[in-house]
């Protein structure tokens, strides 16, 4: 199976910035969409960003110009670059990824989240 690790959340202050990194691990055969998503106390999970396996992303509306994904397909890494962050950016932010990886030697699809990592914009 697909493993995913979050890492580089943390506490800043509002205005900061703060980068995210979640690495895929396992018998990966291809990963096709690296996304992010991110939960507030008592909200629902919503997205943040998807970028395909052809790099181009996609972003909540509220967030654009604020917020940059990228991959690095070498070491299955997506990356979440966050700028002028501000209180409401508060929550676990997830990761997510779909693809497919080697399962007895043949491609099997996987849709994957990682447990989250938590960010903190303090006022």
């Amino acid at each position: 199976q697909v493993q995913l690790v979050e890492s580089g959340g943390g506490l800043v202050h509002v205005g900061g910035s703060l980068r995210l990194s979640c690495a895929a691990s396992g018998m990966i055969f291809s990963i096709s969409d690296m996304g992010w998503y991110r939960q507030a106390p008592g909200k629902q999970r919503e997205l943040v960003g998807v970028i395909t396996s052809g790099d181009s992303p996609a972003y909540a509306d509220s967030l654009k110009g604020r917020f940059a994904i990228s991959r690095d397909n070498a070491n299955h890494t997506v990356y979440l670059q966050m700028n002028s962050l501000k209180p409401e950016d508060t929550a676990v932010y997830y990761c997510h990824m779909k693809g497919e990886y080697l399962s007895a030697g043949l491609p099997a699809g996987f849709s994957t989240w990682g447990r989250g990592t938590q960010v903190t914009v303090s006022s």
